[in-house]
């Protein structure tokens, strides 16, 4: 139908308590709010708002500027096809060059960031745990995982739950003892919530026991000093 009015969607995801900010920036902007799908860390948020028309003027120029461009890249096909011809005659077998290698760079979102492939967290792990390194770090990598050896430097029943906790994590074999590195944080999680792995999975948990964590970063908590994580795996070393 003509009148019918076509929408656009989009889909953005909030970390929990900052729904209403965003809900009010983007209904400024003139989207609509029809879903919102609270999860356990984060909230998706999905808008529509009608698309706007294009005028005829404008949509005459760009199927015309089409048109020129698919002249242009038929003849450069045209002449390509010749070329490839003729080089394929005169080049000597095996002469082909060998394709560039991609430069290394920062590990990519689907990468766990360790000390080992990246220098940023290997410093990271030993520095100030109040210092501005961490909120650059949780910044950077906002939902990305990281990988490293540490201890739970302190427990905590999570308010007045029986079975959530608050856990204090530090790297390396210290425990409590723990004085470099950040304040890593497991906040509001059950024991199932870790996901134990190993050879000997514990029957309790307790400060001092010493893991391999696997986490999403989350956030760093300047006042307080406290660098969020959300548990991924929890390997017994």
């Amino acid at each position: 139908m003509a009148d019918e009015i076509k929408y656009e969607y989009k889909a953005v995801q909030t970390v929990r308590g900052t729904d209403g900010l965003v809900i009010s920036k983007m209904q400024k902007d003139g989207w609509e709010l029809v879903e919102q799908l609270p999860g356990r860390l984060r909230t998706t948020l999905n808008f529509r708002r009608p698309k706007r028309p294009l005028p005829w003027r404008l949509i005459g120029v760009g199927v015309a500027t089409l048109v020129v461009l698919a002249a242009i890249i038929g003849t450069g096909v045209a002449l390509g096809d010749g070329e490839e011809k003729g080089a394929s005659v005169s080049s000597p077998a095996g002469s082909e060059e060998p394709s560039a290698t991609p430069p290394v760079d920062e590990p990519t979102t689907a990468e766990v960031i360790t000390a080992q492939n990246s220098p940023e967290f290997a410093t990271l792990l030993k520095a100030d745990p109040c210092g501005e390194a961490n909120v650059n770090f949780a910044t950077k990598h906002e939902g990305q995982r990281v990988a490293f050896d540490g201890s739970i430097r302190h427990m905590a029943a999570h308010a007045d739950a029986r079975t959530r906790y608050d856990f204090l994590l530090g790297p390396g074999d210290k425990g409590p003892q723990t004085t470099d590195g950040p304040n890593f944080k497991y906040e509001d999680v059950n024991t199932g919530n870790l996901h134990l792995t190993g050879k000997e999975v514990p029957a309790t948990i307790a400060v001092g026991d010493k893991f391999r964590f696997i986490a999403e970063v989350i956030e760093f908590n300047t006042a307080q000093c406290l660098f969020r994580l959300a548990p991924v795996s929890t390997e017994t070393r």
